[in-house]
């Protein structure tokens, strides 16, 4: 297959220069309002979330039949926090070097090459949506712990209600199974196949994507004063729980041994998917170049302290012979339930509650401006850049991320969908590595205004740490782990059969343009001839589409 640009091989593997990308962005009706503050607080928005007030009940007490790290778990976070630091550090330098939209897709398109970009793309938006069905479903059931509060009060149907209203189309049929009852009469049918839907869940993430609508700006707004309530809690939890704790319950240390700690490893790792959102910004970032690391590296830092002081509280609190009993998706409810303080109960349900919130408009957004930018690249519909006027948001991305999201909501397993979420993060880890590593190779003078320190060393130690990771709970999360590369591959074929055509079509469209005056093949994206300096009025000759010979 040849095209005017060479052939097939070469056109998977062009990259494009950082100078082009960040040009390229300068005129894209995106407005620059974000500080550094601004994005430490959407960095702690998606990290603190489900990653502290879900994800620690699995990492601590296992889940699918696989025994977690019970009070070790505290080496898992510090693990995971270390290894976090590495790709945070290599996210540093390239949001310094190409401050654009896109994450680590642009960082890929930059460094490996369209495929390989294509490729992450596709993860990333698995990741970002994956991770928005997993909170919402998370949002559910402690908005039910929270209802339960008034069982006195609200009337039963709400504190309570039906299987089918507040679950997933799985996990209804789980749950009927678990209580004994018959899904096909339990369940309400529709041509024969069961019907559930996770109400709350649905309507959380349809307020959400309206929110984001209104503007970033407007979004951050929201998102800092969920996070002021969320931080509040977890005060409240650590400096209240801490009288409860009984150090025996520390004992034993490490129930599952190595194993546990490297699978709780693995399972915190999805606790710190949000800080890579922050890159998703930079278009929208006032003086990127500076205010991006700090963004990425800041909330980094505060987010683990804070994981690390509750996991301590909580170990402390339940002891191991509980865990099984322990609400998976509400952990930290199930605590202080434990200990028979209901005040505090009430409480961590409203500040999870608003931090699954916040970590929701944070995904939500996250998976906009990745549609954005591969729209931007011709790999999708050009519908997807399109700017609202009035909030400068891209709308119609944004609607369609909400309304995938909804529908996860009714069909996708909530924990299936946190491991497929956390391959995904790996994985990028491991390409924003890689691509720094190439980046210092290819483009050595290139001005960096952030560098990552202990160059190679760091990079390195990512990639090896990461693959080892996903390699080792492969054959502990099956499921997932056949899952994710069936998701690579179907993105593939959309690639192959759309993206790589559509790519090819817009490059003609760009580059193989006459102008009407001087007859002279100029830039498709000018608007004067730099031959005659007059108005182009833009037309493909017959023999320019011709030459283009696209097969």
């Amino acid at each position: 297959m040849k095209t005017n640009s060479g052939t097939f091989f070469s056109n998977i593997s062009k990259t494009v220069k950082p100078e082009e990308l960040v040009e390229n962005s300068e005129n894209n009706g995106l407005k620059k309002t974000l500080s550094a503050f601004d994005l430490i607080i959407l960095g702690i928005s998606a990290i603190i979330g489900c990653g502290i007030f879900v994800m620690i009940g699995p990492a601590v007490c296992g889940s699918h039949g696989n025994v977690g790290a019970g009070p070790s778990v505290v080496i898992s976070i510090i693990l995971a926090a270390v290894v976090c630091i590495c790709p945070a550090l290599c996210y540093a330098e390239f949001a310094s070097v190409i401050p654009v939209s896109g994450s680590v897709y642009t960082y890929t398109y930059a460094t490996l090459g369209e495929f390989a970009a294509w490729v992450i793309g596709w993860i990333l938006l698995l990741e970002y949506a994956i991770s928005d069905i997993t909170i919402a479903v998370s949002w559910t059931d402690y908005l039910l712990n929270f209802l339960k509060g008034y069982e006195n009060v609200l009337p039963e149907w709400v504190v309570n209600p039906p299987i089918w209203l507040i679950n997933d189309i799985p996990t209804a049929i789980e749950k009927c199974r678990q209580a004994g009852l018959n899904p096909d009469t339990t369940l309400p049918h529709i041509l024969g196949y069961p019907v559930s839907l996770n109400l709350p869940a649905m309507m959380i993430v349809l307020i959400l994507g309206l929110i984001l609508l209104k503007g970033i700006k407007e979004s951050t707004k929201a998102a800092a004063a969920m996070v002021i309530v969320k931080l509040a809690v977890i005060l409240v939890f650590v400096g209240a729980g801490m009288f409860f704790v009984q150090p025996e319950n520390w004992t034993p240390f490490a129930p599952s041994g190595i194993s546990g700690i490297v699978l709780s490893t693995f399972i915190i790792f999805y606790a710190y998917i949000g800080f890579d959102t922050i890159s998703t910004a930079a278009e929208e970032t006032k003086n990127p170049q500076k205010n991006l690391p700090i963004g990425l590296i800041g909330s980094l830092v505060v987010c683990s302290i804070l994981y690390a002081l509750v996991a301590i509280v909580f170990t402390g609190i339940v002891p191991v012979e509980k865990y099984a009993d322990v609400d998976l998706l509400a952990p930290i409810a199930f605590a202080v339930r434990y200990i028979n303080q209901p005040w505090i109960a009430g409480w961590i349900s409203i500040g999870a509650l608003a931090g699954l919130t916040s970590a929701l408009l944070i995904f939500q957004y996250g998976n906009t401006r990745i549609l954005y930018s591969m729209g931007r690249d011709n790999f999708l519909p050009k519908s997807l850049t399109k700017i609202d006027a009035k909030s400068n948001i891209p709308y119609i991305a944004t609607w369609i991320t909400t309304i995938i999201v909804m529908l996860g909501c009714i069909f996708m397993d909530a924990n299936v969908a946190a491991e497929l979420g956390i391959f995904g993060t790996l994985t990028c880890f491991i390409m924003v590595c890689v691509g720094v590593i190439l980046m210092r190779i290819k483009s050595p003078n290139l001005e960096r205004p952030f560098k990552v320190p202990l160059y190679p060393l760091l990079p390195i130690a990512g990639i090896l740490v990461c693959g080892y990771l996903i390699v080792t709970v492969i054959p502990q999360l099956l499921v997932s782990a056949i899952l994710f590369p069936i998701w690579i591959l179907f993105g593939c074929l959309i690639y192959f059969t759309y993206g790589y055509k559509k790519k090819r079509l817009a490059e003609v469209e760009n580059q193989v343009k006459l102008c009407p005056v001087c007859g002279n093949e100029t830039d498709g994206n000018a608007e004067i001839c730099r031959f005659c300096g007059n108005q182009i009025n833009y037309k493909n000759t017959e023999e320019s589409s011709n030459n283009a010979n696209i097969q």
